[in-house]
């Protein structure tokens, strides 16, 4: 099995952040600046990073699918991460390239942990497993009251956006206790700010992190 000792190069980025924080919006933005200053990269993200992915994702995201088990849920997005590192995440790291993935292990433990409420050490023992061990060098956590960014996604929800709003401020929560247990790893950006803002911020935290973006960096 792969293991975060497989890994030989490269730098490893997660964007995450509760629904409607403008996580699909932000990477793309810094897949146009990563294009743009010729850095080699990847862009990805959970769930359906991979084919295998894809067949989860359905099953995991259909909002008329009810009754799911909060275990259930949890080994279906254990299934896509191990998938994901194996067959995306690894062998681009290994190519030397930075990969940039929206949502990775930090949404398990605020999702599944503080979101349903199962056992955050178990999900981490789990994660372990299924990630290899494989830690981003740099998250970078777009927060957003729940209540705004359910209102940007304009009435479209699969079926963790349809949550109630309770669950998605347990959500925020666990992201924010994350940001208090790893401050060197997560790094926290308002993304209620404007768009343009918030890219900038991106990337002035990934300069500092890889030694990107500190040059040609006009927005």
């Amino acid at each position: 099995m792969n293991s975060a000792l497989d890994r030989t190069d490269g730098f490893f980025l997660s964007l995450e952040g509760g629904d409607g924080c403008g996580k699909s919006t932000q990477i793309k933005l810094l897949g146009k600046h990563l294009k743009k200053n010729k850095v080699p990269h990847l862009l990805t993200g959970e769930p359906g990073g991979t084919k295998l992915g894809a067949s989860l994702t359905r099953l995991l995201l259909d909002p008329k699918r009810g009754g799911m088990a909060a275990r259930a849920e949890l080994f279906l997005y254990l299934a896509d991460r191990a998938q994901h590192v194996d067959e995306i995440i690894l062998p681009a790291l290994n190519q030397g390239k930075l990969v940039v993935t929206s949502r990775y292990a930090d949404a398990t433990v605020a999702y599944q942990a503080y979101g349903r409420g199962l056992p955050l050490g178990e999900i981490l023992a789990a994660d372990e497993l299924a990630a290899g061990g494989l830690v981003p060098d740099l998250t970078v956590l777009l927060d957003v009251d729940p209540a705004a960014g359910l209102k940007r996604l304009r009435g479209k929800t699969d079926r963790l956006e349809g949550e109630k709003l309770e669950f998605h401020q347990r959500v925020r929560h666990g992201y924010n206790m994350l940001v208090k247990a790893e401050p060197g790893r997560i790094k926290l950006v308002d993304a209620s700010l404007p768009v343009g803002k918030v890219h900038q911020q991106i990337v002035k935290l990934l300069g500092h992190g890889a030694g990107i973006g500190k040059q040609n960096s006009e927005f």
